[in-house]
């Protein structure tokens, strides 16, 4: 079995959907930082059959809006000295600009590649997202 041990001062981000270790991984560019990093991926969990980990030594600085957003069922802990002092669950949104992209091709963020991917959650439930310019609407499960 594979052994992962735990960090004395950092992050570790639990219950990421498997497969979004990896996006969530890239999205903070984690591969250019000075810390160790551990993406841990298809990990059996017992509340979620399996689960992707990431656990960042030294590191605190980190969007944990947009975590919410690309899984949001994760669970972030925030460990020093080797105890969890701090247990997050990050809420979604309410506007995101620049990480969702609008999937209508007649949407004007297709054609103009300056103008922002901008969306604003019209139903937290469900977790659907609203495009700013041309009313598409985009779901979390669609990620």
């Amino acid at each position: 079995m594979l052994e992962i041990t735990s960090i004395k001062n950092g992050l570790v981000i639990d219950h990421i959907k498997v497969g979004m270790g990896i996006k969530i991984f890239n999205y903070l560019n984690l591969d250019k930082v000075n810390s160790q990093v551990a993406l841990i991926m298809n990990v059996e969990s017992d509340k979620i059959g399996k689960k992707d980990i990431i656990k960042i030594e030294n590191s605190s600085e980190v969007n944990y809006t947009i975590l919410g957003l690309l899984s949001p069922n994760l669970t972030i802990n925030e460990v020093r000295f080797g105890e969890i002092v701090r247990k997050i669950k990050p809420k979604l949104p309410k506007k995101v600009i620049d990480v969702l992209i609008c999937s209508n091709p007649r949407c004007i963020t297709e054609v103009e590649q300056y103008v922002p991917h901008t969306f604003n959650l019209i139903d937290e439930d469900k977790g659907t997202y609203k495009c700013d310019y041309c009313d598409h609407i985009t779901s979390l499960s669609d990620l």
